[in-house]
């Protein structure tokens, strides 16, 4: 083997090897997009807008079936955003969790 044949081989290592730290550090590196972030917003978004729509539906129905002094569509439209909203809220601190987990693992 001729000395110039020895050098390539390493080089071609050196690359090699900063190629293989280059691909396991964005492995290991989660990049949000801004997809994530729309993901997230329509998430939180569908947590509040559904539990609010089956609670006015059901204050609709009982309306119907009871009649009182008050709105039973208003008081259960309430009691759903109430509820979506906590859900939302229980939804978003454990992803808040689970982002300040993965910054502990990394920074280890």
């Amino acid at each position: 083997m001729e000395p110039t044949d020895k050098k390539d081989t390493d080089s071609f290592s050196q690359k090699i090897n900063v190629k293989e730290k280059r691909i396991l550090k964005s492995q290991r590196e989660k990049k949000e997009s801004v997809w994530s972030g729309i993901g997230m917003f329509g998430m939180v978004g569908w947590s509040v807008a559904i539990p609010t729509l089956l609670g006015a539906a059901l204050g609709i129905w009982l309306d119907k079936i009871y009649v009182k002094s008050f709105s039973w569509t208003l008081t259960f439209l309430l009691l759903g955003l109430v509820g979506g909203c906590f859900i939302a809220w229980n939804w978003i601190s454990k992803e808040h969790k689970n982002m300040n987990n993965d910054k502990e693992e990394k920074d280890e």
